[in-house]
């Protein structure tokens, strides 16, 4: 299986048709799509051939806080590491873009059961009083 991957092309028409694919997702209208994928900083699609099979988006200040939204993999295609390198090309623009010498945040907010997937790529757990876990890698970019 051939699987690609691009930068900044996710369409409205994507995101909605792959959410629609996840389970237990909350369903987003298209002008939230719209707007969401109007202000995020960065994104990440996987396909095989025409097939969009994963996302991942970074939202923030593109400076100090980073956050990790949409880390989606349909779950025929779970298991072969898309998940993994769509976090990867997202951690590795967050490198190339920040300012050097400076640490930077970034966090996330994963479904529950999926804290060892995020844990195996540097994440820590960070409990929360009205909140499921969240995650927080700090990063030195030099």
């Amino acid at each position: 299986m051939n699987i690609t991957y691009k930068e900044n092309t996710l369409t409205v028409d994507e995101y909605l048709s792959i959410e629609s694919k996840m389970e237990d997702m909350d369903k987003t209208t298209k002008e939230q799509a719209e707007r969401s994928l109007s202000n995020h900083v960065h994104s990440i699609s996987a396909f095989v051939e025409d097939e969009i099979i994963g996302i991942g988006r970074l939202i923030g200040d593109a400076s100090i806080y980073w956050c990790l939204v949409d880390i989606w993999v349909l779950p025929e295609h779970q298991g072969q590491g898309i998940g993994r390198e769509i976090v990867n090309k997202l951690l590795q623009h967050i490198k190339n873009t920040s300012i050097k010498g400076t640490s930077v945040s970034v966090f996330l907010m994963c479904a529950q059961g999926k804290e060892g997937f995020y844990r195996k790529l540097g994440f820590r757990c960070r409990p929360h009083e009205y909140e499921g876990s969240g995650m927080e890698l700090e990063m030195d970019i030099e």
